[in-house]
């Protein structure tokens, strides 16, 4: 999961923003030639985000994201790897890290129906 301090981003000239999503293009054509790219998106603003609670069995809507944190969630990558060693030398490589981002890397819980 690619987080980022979306006020950061924001103050970010355009043009470095634009260099650091088309180094994730380069990045996500690289990882589905290599066979590791299953996925993934980028999400639009936090300030786009609806959460949804319960509150008594009660469901309650609210705008914005469920937390309050410094970075938000702006993007995933489901990616095949071996091993944690290799999650973790991809997301090394992941573009936003160099302007402030954070990269959470988790493996999936195989769940069986």
């Amino acid at each position: 999961m690619c987080c980022v301090e979306e006020a950061r981003w924001d103050a970010l000239p355009e043009s470095e923003r634009d260099r650091v999503m088309q180094e994730y293009g380069a990045l996500c054509e690289s990882l589905a030639k290599s066979g590791h790219y299953r996925a993934g998106a980028k999400l639009a603003s936090s300030r786009a985000a609806t959460t949804v609670r319960d509150h008594g069995g009660r469901r309650v809507l609210t705008d914005g994201p469920f937390a309050e944190t410094k970075e938000q969630l702006g993007g995933y990558h489901l990616l095949e790897c071996r091993d944690l060693d290799e999650a973790l030398a991809i997301a090394q490589r992941i573009p936003t890290l160099r302007v402030g981002g954070v990269v959470e890397v988790r493996p999936l819980v195989e769940t069986h129906s």
